[in-house]
């Protein structure tokens, strides 16, 4: 079975098998090179891209959903999702726009078909580490790949504030919790830490400040191996103290940046 014969199966049988007017989508970020990275989806013939989302079943719990659908989507698995928002502007849903995108696979289809409708969409995040997220588009997809959060492509319908909403809801969370230990690898140095923090903040932060108050939180583990290479003096590896990174994020953070 091709693409388009999928989509026409699919758009057969969602009226029966999904919840009417209700949708996940799930804005996934990595962190790699310097850059912080958010994973979007290509579908066949679309102009667009789009965060990887999806319906949920009838007979299905929406944060079980979410995970579903991210994998069916993309193949990532193992992932924990956050819920942060719930989107329902009714102007979300382009009617004329989706009506147009369904043409471009087939003339043949209801006027009331499933996807015609207004959406309230469910909006998930997850914060994964690059290196082992090895994501694959699904069977309605051309392309899966992650991008730079400064260098988006065009999205469809309001998938940009989806995006933009779920960045600010990380932003808020940094200065209450902990963030680093699912975007970095098992050892780090401070500066790349700082230039973690300073991405996804979207500013400087003071070298001696910033590393002052992480080693205050009393989350990092300094280890006697040093990064190797620069041309500069070999600075210190560190790890995170895995039971007071949790309990940190449980009972919070003091302060903010």
């Amino acid at each position: 079975m091709n693409k388009q014969q999928d989509l026409l199966s699919f758009l057969s049988t969602a009226d029966k098998q999904f919840m009417p007017a209700l949708s996940v989508d799930c804005v996934i970020f990595g962190f790699h090179e310097n850059e912080m990275k958010v994973l979007l989806l290509k579908m066949k013939k679309a102009d667009e891209w789009s965060l990887p989302g999806g319906f949920i079943y009838k007979n299905e719990d929406i944060e079980r959903a979410a995970v579903r659908v991210l994998k069916e989507r993309t193949g990532l698995d193992d992932i924990f999702l956050k819920q942060f928002h719930v989107f329902g502007d009714p102007a979300r849903s382009n009617l004329a726009q989706a009506r147009k995108r369904l043409e471009k696979h087939s003339k043949n289809f209801a006027r009331d078909n499933f996807l015609l409708q207004r959406f309230v969409t469910v909006g998930f995040y997850a914060l994964v580490d690059f290196f082992s997220a090895n994501p694959m588009p699904d069977s309605l997809s051309e392309a899966c790949i992650w991008w730079d959060l400064h260098h988006l492509p065009d999205l469809i319908m309001d998938h940009r504030h989806i995006f933009e909403k779920a960045l600010e809801t990380l932003r808020h969370q940094i200065n209450h919790q902990p963030i680093g230990y699912n975007l970095l690898p098992e050892k780090f140095t401070m500066p790349e830490l700082q230039k973690l923090y300073e991405t996804i903040l979207d500013k400087k932060l003071d070298r001696r400040n910033f590393q002052r108050r992480m080693l205050g939180y009393g989350i990092l583990r300094r280890l006697k191996e040093r990064r190797r290479g620069g041309a500069h003096k070999a600075p210190f590896l560190y790890s995170f103290n895995l039971r007071r990174y949790h309990l940190a994020l449980e009972e919070g953070l003091q302060g903010g940046w």
